[in-house]
C-alpha cells in the first residue's frame, strides 16, 4: 500500500511539472504527461508495478466516459445518425482492411494480421473525448460528429472484445451476452425514467449525497456490464446517459470533474510506463509505417467518407484530424491477445509505441486543426465531393436584402447584441457552431448559418461583402 501511494505521488508531481511546462510553452499537456511515463518508468525504472497504476487508469477512462454520458444528450446525435452509424462502419471496415493488407505485406501472419487490422480500426474515446469537453467542442457539429463516430468504433471495439473473451464459447454463448448487453440498456433507460427523477430529487438535498448517489449509479452500471463480460467503459458511459436527464446534472458534472481529472492523469502517464525494454530493431518498419497510415490516412478516409455523407469540408476535415490515433480498445485487445497466447509480447510493444506516437501527434492535430484548416483550405476543397445536404443549417430571408453586420456566437449574450441591432433596423447574419442554436433562429427566421469565427470563408457561400463582424 505504501508502494502504491509513493507511485502515486510521484506520478502528480511528475504531471504537474509537466502540466506547467506545457503551459509556459503552450504545448498540449497529454504527451507531456506520456513522456512523464516513459520517463518514470522505462528510462528511470522509479515505477516498476505498472499493472496496478493501469488499473487505476482504467477507472480514469470510465469516469471521464462517464461525464461525456453526463454531457451528451442522444438527441443530438440526430445530426449526425446516417455518418456516425453507416459511414461509421465503412470507416472501421476499410481501415481494418487496410490494416490487414499492410500487415501481410509486411511480413505478418496467422491472427497477428486480425490484431494490427483492429490497431488501425479504431481511436481513442479517452484522448478525443477530454480535448472536446477541453475545447467545449461537444456540442459542435464537429464534435457530434466524432462522438457518433467513436460511440460506433466503442461498440464495434466491444464486440471484438466480448468475441476475444469467448472465443471458446459457442455461438449461442455469444448471442446470449448480447442480449444480456440489450437488456442491460433497456433496464438503464427505465431506471432513468421512472426511477433516478425520484431517488435523486431526494438526494440532492445533500451535495455529499447527490455526489455519492451518482458514483454509485456509476460503479452499479460499470459493475454489471463487467459481469457480463464487458467493458466497465461502456457501462459507466450508460450510466451517465442515463443520469444526463436529470434536472441535477450539472451539479453532478462539478462534483465529478475533479476526480475525472486526477483519474486520467494516471491513465496517460499509464501509457508511458507500459512501453518494454524489447528490441525495437526489427520493428521500427511497422511502427513508422502504421503511425503514418493513423496520423495521415486515418484521417483521410474519415474526411472522405464525411463529406460524401454530405458534410462541409470544415467538419469533415476537423473529425478526420481528431480520431487519427490507436484506441485504448486497441491496447486492450492486443494485451488480451498476448494473454490468450495468439500474439506475442513485440505486437503489443508495436501497438503501444504507435499508440503513444499517434496521441502525440493527433493532439497536436487537434489544438491547431482550426489554424491549420484556415491556411491550407484551397488544398481541401475536394471534400466538396458532392452538395452538402447540411444547407439546411442555413436561412436567408427571400427579401434579397444583403447582411451588413455578421454576428458570430449567439447562445450566451450574442442574443442580446442581435437584439439591440434588430431594434436599428441592422440586417445580420448569426454565426454559430451548435446546429440546435441555428435550427431554433430558422424557426424564428433570423438570418444565420452553422459555422465558428475561424469560418469566415462560409461567407463566400452567401456572396457577402463589406460586412462588419461583431464577435
Amino acid at each position: 500500500m505504501e508502494s502504491i501511494f509513493f507511485d502515486i505521488g510521484l506520478i502528480i508531481i511528475v504531471a504537474t511539472v509537466g502540466a506547467y511546462l506545457g503551459r509556459l510553452l503552450k504545448q498540449p499537456l497529454i504527451p507531456l504527461y506520456i513522456i512523464g511515463g516513459i520517463f518514470l518508468g522505462p528510462v528511470l525504472g522509479i515505477i516498476t508495478d505498472a499493472e496496478t497504476i493501469t488499473t487505476l487508469a482504467e477507472m480514469g477512462i470510465a469516469f471521464l466516459l462517464f461525464m461525456v454520458g453526463l454531457e451528451f444528450d442522444l438527441k443530438k446525435l440526430r445530426d449526425v445518425g446516417s455518418v456516425a452509424s453507416f459511414g461509421g462502419v465503412i470507416i472501421s471496415v476499410v481501415l481494418f482492411g487496410v490494416g490487414l493488407v499492410v500487415a501481410s505485406w509486411l511480413g505478418f501472419s496467422g491472427s497477428e494480421l486480425f490484431f494490427l487490422g483492429l490497431v488501425l480500426a479504431f481511436s481513442s474515446t479517452m484522448i478525443v473525448a477530454k480535448i472536446l469537453v477541453d475545447q467545449n467542442s461537444i456540442d459542435s457539429l464537429h464534435g457530434r460528429m466524432i462522438i457518433g463516430f467513436l460511440l460506433m468504433q466503442d461498440i464495434l471495439a466491444v464486440i471484438a472484445l466480448s468475441l476475444l473473451d469467448k472465443s471458446g464459447s459457442s455461438l449461442f454463448g455469444v448471442v446470449a451476452s448480447l442480449f444480456q448487453t440489450a437488456a442491460l440498456i433497456i433496464v438503464a433507460v427505465f431506471f432513468g425514467r421512472y426511477i433516478f427523477p425520484d431517488l435523486f430529487k431526494f438526494a440532492a438535498r445533500s451535495q455529499e449525497l447527490l455526489f455519492l448517489a451518482s458514483l454509485s449509479v456509476c460503479f452499479v452500471f460499470a459493475i454489471a456490464f463487467h459481469l457480463i463480460g464487458l467493458s466497465i467503459v461502456i457501462g459507466a458511459f450508460v450510466a451517465g446517459i442515463t443520469l444526463a436527464g436529470l434536472s441535477y446534472t450539472p451539479e453532478i458534472i462539478s462534483r465529478i470533474k475533479s476526480l475525472k481529472d486526477f483519474f486520467a492523469v494516471l491513465f496517460f502517464v499509464a501509457i508511458g510506463l507500459e512501453v518494454v525494454a524489447v528490441d525495437i530493431g526489427p520493428l521500427i518498419v511497422p511502427i513508422v509505417l502504421f503511425s503514418l497510415l493513423t496520423l495521415v490516412l486515418k484521417p483521410f478516409v474519415i474526411m472522405v467518407v464525411s463529406a460524401l455523407f454530405g458534410y462541409y469540408p470544415k467538419p469533415s476535415f476537423l473529425s478526420g484530424i481528431s480520431l487519427g490515433q490507436v484506441s485504448e480498445f486497441s491496447l486492450i485487445l492486443v494485451a488480451q491477445g498476448v494473454v490468450l497466447g495468439l500474439v506475442s509480447s513485440s505486437i503489443l510493444s508495436l501497438t503501444i509505441i504507435v499508440a503513444i506516437i499517434t496521441i502525440i501527434g493527433s493532439s497536436y492535430f487537434m489544438k491547431f486543426g482550426n489554424a491549420f484548416f484556415a491556411r491550407h483550405k484551397k488544398w481541401l476543397d475536394f471534400l466538396e465531393i458532392i452538395p452538402s445536404r447540411k444547407r439546411d443549417l442555413v436561412f436567408s430571408p427571400a427579401d434579397g436584402k444583403p447582411a451588413t453586420s455578421v454576428l458570430i456566437g449567439y447562445d450566451r449574450i450574442g442574443f442580446s447584441v442581435l437584439r439591440a441591432l434588430r431594434k436599428l433596423k441592422k440586417n445580420v447574419l448569426v454565426i454559430d457552431f451548435n446546429p440546435d442554436v441555428i435550427r431554433r433562429l430558422i424557426s424564428k427566421r433570423i438570418r444565420c448559418m452553422y459555422g465558428d469565427a475561424s469560418d469566415l470563408e462560409i461567407l463566400e457561400h452567401l456572396h457577402l461583402s463589406k460586412v462588419k463582424l461583431l464577435v
